[in-house]
């Protein structure tokens, strides 16, 4: 069927490539559908429960997405006529970003005071060039002892101070809005440079993540699929030396990526910072079965066959492998459908047709266009045939002493496994180039942090945030929350509420606490919020009926293990201390990559789980014995389970990026072994060949093969590991690692295996 299948497809070649250029063609097509999303909610699925929790969050109160101008002037002082004049400057001009809703600033940071029996609200720094020396010692004296500005908008040495812009995005084209307001802070950000030469500017907030993360992908999609394409064509031409072969297979990757992605617009798929690196993975997959097909095609060329005849032989030996291995690659990526985060379900889809195309192209493509190139192939068996005879040979004579020198690294690295911890930081999702990890780590060291946690606290009641109780109880937790060794700033109502009761007994300093009468203090917040001028209200922080208020942390940049210990404290704190309906969970972006982690281990396992099963079904029936079928399940779980004890050596952090990493490898380490076992399966079966004869006769026919495909994919895998974005880069080593692993099994372990219970 095979040879009637490629006999056809030759005779009739040119008009089946054309039909396949017409096919690619209408299916790279799709491609103008493609577009990056930078929202950094994509990497939750809808039913997230955190990302429930913190939508249903900025629902109640105003959007928090923000903008930080972190502003540092080189001699170390903020409050200096110049540098509060450019302060003030910013803060104006900062209602102009688009999509602006408030700006905090130290310059219009609503200062109250007594004058008389009035309430005075006003900017605290108003026309910064000509105020005198005492004037320039009050707001000093005023800013450090305010709580709500020390440690969020002025650093506690004085030394660095921020502008906060609160975006409220449409939300109706995030592929355009996130970068018309990025543009537009980084151009004001660099006019303020260029006015005061003193001055450093970093940009960091949400909006500016958001950014980097599109940013991010796109650097990839231009950088890694150029640079995986040289490294395929390097080691193609070094290991292969067949200018044909390399031009035939790079034809074959670009139609499979063209494909892939081209039919991932049609779908509608959205691009993000995770499923860009799809046709780097594909140009890597695609590789291994052209690999396979040109070796045995070149190997019968040099015994003299003809070409077509070569063609031929080595369709009806590949055939059914290279089918195995694109069915077992797409299983694995597919199981990445179990991800809780979106952009890997999507990775993982587009991989998987990927997978499919090359296959389709391997088979059909492939040997129409390998008939009509000018091979010419000197007779005789090549150097690497050789070298892989000897290895086969070595491994046979050593077979005990490799099997068992085998086993016990296997179970020595599997047992390192536990060393491994599930850590992330998502700033951290970014290497030390990108300019937003930068001034993301320079603003927590100096300034104030981006990880925070938000909590609703309900009084139970409409106009319960007048209650003196209440107000004593979020007073109290706010205490509690200064006290912890991660906390950098707490931002409550209750700071609000004993600064105005201080300022309507005279500013006397004895007074600065909660009043004590609910009508009063209903009275007072009322006076305050009437002074308020437009965009600098409370709606931010209570809701409409004043029956909550949103209470803030900010913490350092902290680990998984840390975010989820420091929030676990809270959630008991409030469960000790606080009346039920002032309990609750804390929602925010750090809160929610925080549990994604674990989610998605959690989820991904569910689909290794079914992955190892349908493979292994795969492998007994296609392999015709459970026996080989169930020998063959070591070779293939053991990679995975060596590849995290290593890590757990050399890194020891899982986080997003690896716990995909078993399910998305288990697919692609089965390629090996089932071309091993076809080969072996074939010496025995029709040559009637002994286990020892049979390993020979593997390695002999299909080792070369093994060893450049895998280098490939080695190498392919850890040009991941160059992106500037660690969930990719992570992924890649690991993947590389685990990969090498697999070669190592399956050249070391895997044939004395066979030897042992087949003999």
């Amino acid at each position: 069927m095979v040879e009637k299948t490629v006999r056809f497809l030759i005779r009739f070649r040119v008009p089946f490539l054309l039909l396949v250029l017409v096919l690619v063609g209408w299916a790279a097509s799709g491609g103008r559908f493609l577009v990056f999303t930078n929202d950094y909610r994509v990497f939750f699925s809808k039913e997230n429960p955190q990302l429930v929790a913190f939508e249903t969050l900025q629902n109640t109160y105003t959007k928090n997405d923000n903008v930080l101008f972190v502003i540092a002037p080189k001699d170390g002082k903020v409050f200096t006529r110049k540098t509060l004049a450019a302060v003030e400057r910013l803060t104006k001009a900062a209602w102009q970003v688009p999509y602006s809703i408030r700006v905090d600033s130290l310059t219009n940071f609503q200062y109250t005071h007594a004058e008389g029996d009035d309430l005075v609200v006003e900017d605290l720094v108003e026309g910064a060039e000509d105020l005198s020396d005492a004037a320039l010692e009050r707001i000093r004296s005023v800013a450090m002892a305010e709580p709500l500005l020390l440690r969020r908008l002025i650093s506690d040495k004085e030394d660095v101070t921020g502008v906060n812009v609160t975006i409220q995005l449409p939300g109706k084209d995030s592929q355009r809005e996130v970068p018309e307001v990025a543009a537009y802070v980084r151009k004001l950000a660099e006019q303020v440079r260029q006015e005061d030469p003193n001055l450093d500017v970093y940009l960091t907030g949400i909006i500016m993540m958001d950014n980097m993360f599109s940013e991010a992908g796109q650097h990839d999609l231009k950088t890694l699929v150029p640079v995986m394409f040289g490294v395929i064509i390097l080691a193609l031409g070094l290991l292969l030396r067949s200018f044909w072969g390399i031009f035939a297979t790079v034809t074959v990757i670009a139609f499979s990526i063209l494909t892939a992605m081209g039919i991932a617009g049609w779908m509608g798929i959205q691009l993000t910072s995770a499923s860009v690196t799809a046709p780097t993975i594909i140009l890597t997959l695609a590789v291994a079965d052209c690999v396979h097909i040109l070796a045995i095609f070149l190997r019968e060329m040099r015994r003299g066959r003809e070409k077509i005849e070569a063609l031929v032989e080595s369709m009806r030996v590949n055939s059914h492998p290279v089918f195995l291995t694109s069915l077992t690659t797409i299983i694995g990526f597919l199981s990445m459908n179990f991800s809780d985060a979106p952009p890997f379900r999507d990775l993982g889809n587009m991989v998987a047709m990927g997978t499919a195309a090359a296959w389709f192209y391997s088979v059909s493509f492939f040997p129409a266009f390998l008939s009509i190139l000018p091979f010419r192939v000197r007779p005789g068996r090549s150097r690497s045939g050789l070298v892989m005879d000897r290895f086969g040979d070595f491994v046979v004579r050593e077979q005990k002493k490799i099997f068992w020198g085998m086993l016990i690294l296997i179970v020595g690295l599997t047992a390192l496994i536990p060393r491994n911890e599930l850590n992330d930081e998502y700033v951290k999702y970014f290497d030390e180039s990108i300019p937003f990890r930068r001034a993301t780590d320079f603003a927590t060291a100096h300034l104030t942090g981006i990880y925070s946690i938000h909590y609703s606290l309900n009084a139970g009641e409409a106009g319960g945030v007048s209650n003196p109780a209440f107000l004593e109880k979020v007073d109290e937790f706010a205490r509690w929350c200064r006290s912890q060794p991660e906390v950098i700033h707490v931002n409550t109502i209750t700071d609000i509420m004993k600064r105005l009761n201080k300022n309507l007994h005279g500013d006397d300093p004895a007074w600065y606490r909660i009043p004590r009468q609910r009508d009063l203090s209903a009275q007072y917040l009322l006076l305050y919020e009437m002074s308020l001028p437009y965009g600098l209200d409370l709606n931010n922080q209570i809701n409409v009926d004043k029956s909550a208020t949103r209470f803030v942390v900010t913490v350092h940049s902290l680990s998984t293990i840390q975010m989820l210990d420091f929030e676990k404290r809270v959630e008991n704190w409030l469960a000790e201390h606080a009346p039920p309906s002032m309990q609750g969970h804390g929602a925010s972006p750090s809160l929610m990559f925080s549990h994604i982690g674990a989610r998605n281990i959690r989820s991904m396992l569910k689909g290794t789980i079914l992955a190892l099963v349908l493979i292994s079904g795969v492998l007994v029936f296609a392999l015709k014995s459970s026996r080989i079928g169930l020998i063959s399940l070591m070779p293939n779980l053991a990679p995975a389970g060596m590849a995290f004890g290593f890590w757990g050596v050399i890194n020891g952090k899982v986080g997003l990026g690896l716990s995909v990493v078993v399910g998305m490898t288990l697919g692609i380490v089965v390629d090996d072994t089932i071309h091993f076992l076809s080969k072996y399966l074939r010496a025995r079966r029709e040559e009637g060949k002994s286990p020892t004869d049979a390993v020979r006769y593997a390695f002999s026919n299909v080792g070369m093969a093994l060893w450049v495909t895998s280098l490939v994919l080695i190498l392919g895998f850890w040009v991941l590991s160059l992106s500037a974005f660690e969930i990719n880069a992570g992924m890649g080593r690991l993947t590389a690692i685990t990969i090498a692993l697999a070669l190592a099994a399956d050249f070391l372990f895997l044939p004395p295996l066979l030897i042992k219970l087949e003999e």
